[in-house]
């Protein structure tokens, strides 16, 4: 990766199950990607199924922990942030992702909060699915999204 070129960023909102989180640092971890959580963990960053997921990847991730959203914002303060939601009406590759972008990811069994998505309303996106399909696994969601992103970017983020 050029160390020059900013990255694109993901970041987990209170996620709950490790091997999720272990699955998307991997992705980061190939693809350049900086990985940012937000407490609380459903895990402890040394669950043993968390750091298998991840295999040997964790030593070149750019990972970013927050003790919560508010912290998250205050520290950050992303200039571009989209919310991947199941409520959006925008479709994530209708969206043009630059380098820098954060994509913030609600926790496997509730999502985002509510007042946030409704704020943010016209930087939320979603992936396309069946009307009765309630969701994708978040790593898969995550490694979609990413990709897109890079995609757009000719994958230049990854050189």
């Amino acid at each position: 990766m050029n160390e020059g070129k900013k990255m694109f960023n993901i970041v987990l909102f209170e996620p709950e199950i490790p091997a999720n989180t272990g699955n998307i640092a991997r992705t980061c971890s190939v693809t350049g990607t900086s990985l940012h959580l937000i407490e609380p963990l459903g895990f402890s960053i040394d669950d043993k199924h968390l750091k298998r997921a991840g295999l040997d990847y964790w030593d070149e991730l750019d990972i970013h922990i927050y003790s919560g959203l508010e912290v998250f914002f205050k520290t950050v303060n992303p200039a571009r942030l989209y919310f991947a939601t199941t409520k959006a009406g925008n479709y994530y590759n209708e969206m043009r992702f630059i380098p820098g972008d954060y994509i913030i990811f609600g926790k496997e069994t509730k999502g985002l909060p509510e007042q946030l998505l409704k704020i943010k309303k016209d930087w939320c996106i979603r992936i396309p699915m069946k009307d009765n399909a309630r969701s994708l696994n978040l790593s898969n969601s995550v490694a979609v999204i990413v990709y897109e992103a890079l995609r757009q970017n000719s994958f230049t983020e990854m050189f």
